[in-house]
């Protein structure tokens, strides 16, 4: 088997590039087994997979302590878990994912033991599963909230049971790790990897196996996201023409009675732009990796910085979600002015709010920022 030809595996993307070495029916790179360094590109891959780690670890703690401990909490409870999910999912890319690539990178071989080989593959793959499901509860959230808006309130329980499901479903799909990463040593030469060799007995059980979690990362979440956001804009494009709701303020008009809230357009646009960055950022790596795979030979044809480039690229990912919660949310702007800003009789939490309604006020989006309009009045939704 091709140890880590593919983007599920938990080596380095350098790894890749010697992969087939323990593949008896490719002993012609057995060469290579003893060339794997600390190259410069991998040096640039590790750089920059620090810096997004402290990024990303600040962002999205300060973001789960906002939904959980701060202003946040202001948001309608069957949001909230929404969000702190998401920020849960990127935490754990941020201490698993980052951490683990760049110190294998700089070993270039696996010192950690067999027992850690397996957890830390299996959490790997837990962690990629987990980030796409979320997304994909939070899509399916909006679509029901545009879709449905009468069941409301039955919102925070189906969030619930959808929630469980990605993180039971996440685990599930990931504990075969478990059983076929293990850390082996190459004969004569003093190498030991974290790899999957002898868990196959033929490449096409592997093929399949990595085509299957290739549709569980990434087709199946893009489907079922793609699916929500155009029958939802199919939905809001069909209740035209405009209308105005309570207080003039600007609405989409169903049926000509229901209405669609401009708080609830906001959520909307906010939850659109989390999907798409995650297909922006992670749609260049899983491409690669499927292309690796059925064509080994451009291993050794793409230029190294190529794929460690998109590696890092598809991590960016992790630190986009609290940029853009932080730009359609005032309250966690103003909980990130109370951590960093001395206080004092300008900087009170009273004052702070103050700051975060005129600044939703500005735009015709006073403190219900991330409302959705499915709440009753009072609640922000």
């Amino acid at each position: 088997m091709s140890v880590n030809l593919s983007l599920l595996s938990a080596s380095p993307t350098h790894i890749w590039e010697n992969s087939s070495l323990l593949n008896a029916s490719l002993p012609r790179f057995a060469s290579d087994w003893e060339t794997s360094t600390f190259t410069v590109a991998a040096r640039f891959r590790v750089a920059a997979t620090l810096v997004l780690f402290v990024f990303a670890a600040i962002s999205n703690l300060s973001m789960l302590i906002s939904v959980t401990m701060g202003r946040g909490r202001r948001l309608a409870s069957h949001l909230r878990p929404l969000i702190a999910s998401l920020a849960s999912a990127d935490l754990v890319m941020t201490f698993v994912v980052m951490p683990l690539d760049a110190i294998w990178n700089i070993t270039v071989q696996w010192y950690a033991g067999n027992a850690m080989c397996k957890l830390l593959c299996f959490l790997k793959l837990f962690a990629m599963h987990s980030s796409a499901f979320i997304l994909v509860v939070v899509s399916l959230d909006r679509h029901h909230a545009i879709l449905h808006p009468l069941e409301a309130l039955d919102a925070g329980r189906r969030n619930r049971r959808m929630l469980l499901a990605a993180w039971i479903l996440s685990i599930l799909l990931a504990s075969p790790q478990l059983f076929i990463f293990r850390a082996i040593k190459a004969e004569g030469v003093d190498f030991v990897q974290c790899v999957t060799h002898g868990s196959f007995q033929q490449r096409w059980q592997e093929t399949a196996y990595n085509m299957f979690h290739f549709v569980t990362l990434y087709v199946f979440p893009l489907l079922v996201m793609s699916f929500c956001y155009t029958r939802i804009l199919v939905e809001i494009n069909r209740q035209m023409p405009r209308g105005k709701g309570k207080g003039g303020e600007p609405c989409l008009r169903r049926s000509g009675t229901d209405i669609i809230p401009k708080a609830r357009m906001k959520t909307l646009k906010m939850t659109i732009i989390i999907v798409a960055s995650f297909v922006v950022c992670w749609t260049p790596y899983y491409l690669l990796g499927i292309w690796y795979w059925f064509q080994p030979r451009m291993l050794h044809l793409m230029p190294e910085y190529v794929h460690h480039a998109l590696f890092v690229f598809g991590n960016l990912n992790t630190c986009c979600d609290p940029v853009i919660y932080g730009f359609f949310t005032p309250s966690f702007r103003a909980d990130i002015v109370g951590c960093f800003c001395r206080r004092n009789q300008n900087s009170s939490p009273k004052s702070l709010d103050r700051l975060s309604a005129r600044r939703g006020g500005a735009s015709g989006e006073a403190e219900s920022d991330l409302g959705s309009g499915d709440q009753p009045s009072g609640q922000q939704a």
